[in-house]
């Protein structure tokens, strides 16, 4: 029930295969990568093997973050990326996003804010018309909030618009829980022995849990949480 892995390919791709049975792909949150290099990595990995992927930052992101140094996008369609605006931009990156997670047959994407995007009518209402129509087939969106929203807010909105409250389980409890848990530990430092036995009870329960390590020395915890688990 507990599924363990990093937030991108930590190690290289065979060595990684062999270690953990899941990979959340963190690259796509700045340039997704090209539907053949999706698939590659689709047919390269064993079976049972599960993908998350990150949304493209088009859709999360206005384009003054400085997130974006690294992001190739056409000059027109800056003023129009961020915030869930269901605009003919963010409509593309969707389906662009929506296509790399079919050819991986994806289990989930994270969608993660910024800490700019703070609970306002405006941005609930952009947020709430995205996910409704946005498609998604057999996915689970997952959704990371950053910034003051209150848990009783994030709560509401996992309910009615089907979302997985995405947190570090390590500093907060999810506002609510669905038909899976994801969990993105944060930390730049190596965690400790007690910190890696409180994740596992906090793992506990019959409801998946994806943890995926996002510090600094994430391939070795995650190595250790693993052996920890079995």
């Amino acid at each position: 029930m507990i599924h363990v892995g990093c937030c991108g390919f930590a190690l290289a791709h065979e060595k990684y295969f062999a270690t953990f049975r899941c990979v959340e792909v963190d690259s796509s949150f700045y340039n997704l990568p090209k539907l053949d290099t999706a698939a590659r990595w689709r047919a390269a990995a064993p079976t049972g093997f599960e993908f998350s992927l990150k949304a493209w930052q088009v859709i999360t992101h206005r384009a003054d973050s400085p997130t974006y140094k690294q992001t190739r996008l056409d000059p027109r369609d800056r003023d129009h990326c961020g915030g869930f605006g269901f605009n003919p931009t963010i409509r593309w990156a969707w389906a662009e996003t929506f296509a790399v997670a079919k050819a991986l047959r994806a289990t989930a994407v994270l969608f993660q804010c910024p800490a700019s995007f703070r609970p306002t009518d405006g941005n609930v209402a952009r947020l709430k018309e995205f996910f409704v129509k946005a498609k998604r087939g057999k996915l689970h969106f997952a959704w990371e909030p950053r910034g003051d929203w209150e848990p009783g807010l994030i709560g509401s909105l996992c309910r009615e618009l089907d979302l997985i409250h995405v947190v570090d389980p390590l500093v907060a409890e999810p506002a609510v829980t669905g038909p899976i848990r994801y969990y993105r530990l944060h930390a730049r430092r190596r965690y400790t022995a007690p910190e890696l036995t409180e994740l596992k009870r906090l793992c506990a329960g019959r409801t998946p849990v994806y943890c995926f390590f996002n510090n600094v020395p994430m391939a070795g915890d995650a190595r250790r949480f693993k052996d920890l688990i079995s």
